[in-house]
């Protein structure tokens, strides 16, 4: 029989995490584990306030399919139990974990994918004034690549003074749905003369309509937009690229779908995380193979990182030792 356990961890953030929707200074994550007495799968994931979730509702969904799995339903049986989000991927990647333990493979095999490589991840710099990301970028401006957290009113300022501290390093932007409208085409522009590469999520999810007919000289990538297969034809026209997220496809199994179906429309493919630690980054590091960004930093900004983790060098990711996870 194989049991599910559930947890509540606690990761502090080194510093403090700030975004256009506010800060936070811990990293608050659910854990799910599946053990059959011999085999033993786990997943993480971050539940997000602005999606409906929290740390109790996660737990609460997780727990009402107890017995489900104690009466054999699996993988593919959760995608429907479970709709997209935390809970899901949690359950998802604790049975991808538990499956390859049992088989004596490593999770990329069962997935039929390539042995991964290692990887470059972006480095978030979080909102703050012009100065002060100016500060984080020079104390950072040997990572080949970093991204801002923008808000709006002030932007540009912010990333001229971070391109004067990084002069070197590739610049990636994410407004956290914080614009509007008739920001989009000016910003872009200037954005562009900074060197600046893409620009994610610029205005609301529920307002990006206007997206289609708005001269954008720098690849727009939705975010918070995006969630799952079923609602991906939504971004077609308006986006170039899609940020896939476990903890918005709910898992493994629908991310790598959803990567496959933007692929498949011409659309580039960043691959990105709430803030967790590295048990939440590796299966999406499966994802990322063929990414046009990879932004899975979260364990770079924790004061300290589960052990074993994956081993970073700068901001080098090297494939994840299935002592970990898959």
């Amino acid at each position: 029989m194989l049991d599910l356990t559930l947890r509540h961890e606690s990761w502090p953030i080194a510093g403090k995490f700030t975004i256009s929707r506010g800060s936070k200074t811990s990293a608050e994550v659910v854990v799910a584990e599946l053990n059959d007495g011999t085999n033993r799968g786990l997943g993480e994931c971050v539940p997000y306030a602005r999606y409906g979730e929290s740390i109790e509702s996660v737990i609460a969904e997780l727990e009402a399919l107890k017995g489900a799995i104690a009466d054999g339903a699996g993988r593919d049986d959760i995608q429907t139990l479970l709709k997209p989000g935390a809970a899901r991927n949690a359950l998802d990647c604790a049975f991808w974990d538990y499956e390859a333990k049992k088989a004596g493979k490593r999770a990329w095999e069962l997935a039929g994918l390539s042995a991964p490589k290692s990887l470059v991840t972006a480095y978030t710099i979080s909102l703050d004034t012009p100065e002060k990301m100016g500060q984080q970028a020079k104390a950072n401006a040997h990572r080949p690549l970093m991204k801002l957290k923008l808000t709006g009113e002030g932007d540009l300022e912010r990333v001229a003074a971070v391109r004067d501290n990084a002069p070197n390093t590739r610049l990636i932007v994410d407004a956290n749905e914080g614009w509007s409208v008739d920001m989009v085409e000016p910003f872009s522009a200037k954005l562009k003369e900074l060197g600046v590469e893409m620009i994610e999520q610029p205005l609301p999810a529920d307002a990006d309509a206007p997206l289609s007919d708005v001269a954008h000289p720098i690849p727009l990538c939705a975010d918070e937009s995006a969630h799952a297969c079923a609602d991906f034809h939504k971004l077609v026209g308006k986006y170039d690229m899609i940020n896939i997220k476990l903890d918005k496809t709910g898992g493994l199994t629908e991310a790598l779908k959803l990567r496959q179906m933007a692929l498949d429309a011409g659309m580039q493919v960043m691959v990105g995380c709430m803030v967790g630690s590295s048990l939440a980054m590796a299966p999406a590091m499966l994802v990322a193979e063929g990414a046009t960004v990879v932004d899975l930093d979260g364990p770079l900004l924790l004061a300290k990182d589960r052990e074993p983790g994956i081993a970073f060098e700068g901001s080098t990711m090297q494939p994840v030792d299935a002592a970990l996870w898959g």
